[in-house]
């Protein structure tokens, strides 16, 4: 992982797959911080009045995700904000870029198979992920993607919300401590 500065108003985005726990986790966060929260996918369902879910299933997921980098950058520079970034948001270049450019990322690391219940689960209907083998390979292709992130965090079954906010506290905390910098 990459070596940060974490500061007052250093931006966290919070990655991973579907179903993770970036919604969940970045409230707990931010509250923990007083930071103000800011959820990608509920901030483009307000900007364009309609859902995720349509708008892949109407626009394509080409469409999506421009939408979805236009969004990012007008809120990455939301000062201090935790941002929980949809599942793929990492998928553009241009995207992973201005994340690392400007703040922290944190990998919410939860294998295949808990993400898998938790959409099976979720009232949300999830159009990019229609089934099992299909969200897999999804999953699977992000991996690399999300291991260039900043931190990451293991999550599995047991863990609350709190418990992920906790771990990513001792993670920034920690490595800030050291007089961890960016690297040259």
């Amino acid at each position: 992982m990459k070596t940060h500065y974490l500061t007052a108003t250093t931006p966290i985005f919070l990655t991973g797959f579907m179903g993770s726990g970036k919604s969940t986790v970045g409230e707990v966060l931010a509250a923990k911080l007083a930071r103000p929260f800011i959820d990608l996918d509920k901030r483009i369902e307000a900007l364009t009045e309609r859902t995720i879910e349509d708008l892949i299933n109407n626009e394509g997921e080409d469409r999506f995700r421009e939408i979805e980098s236009k969004t990012l950058q007008e809120v990455v520079h939301a000062a201090a904000a935790i941002i929980a970034l949809g599942g793929g948001a990492i998928t553009r270049p241009d995207n992973r870029e201005l994340i690392a450019a400007v703040g922290i990322s944190v990998w919410l690391d939860a294998p295949f198979e808990l993400c898998w219940r938790r959409i099976q689960s979720d009232t949300n209907l999830r159009p990019l992920a229609p089934s099992e083998e299909e969200a897999r390979a999804r999953y699977e292709r992000r991996v690399p993607l999300y291991q260039q992130s900043t931190i990451r965090i293991e999550v599995n079954e047991s863990q609350s919300a709190d418990d992920i906010a906790e771990e990513i506290l001792r993670q920034l905390y920690t490595e800030e401590d050291l007089g961890v910098g960016p690297e040259d």
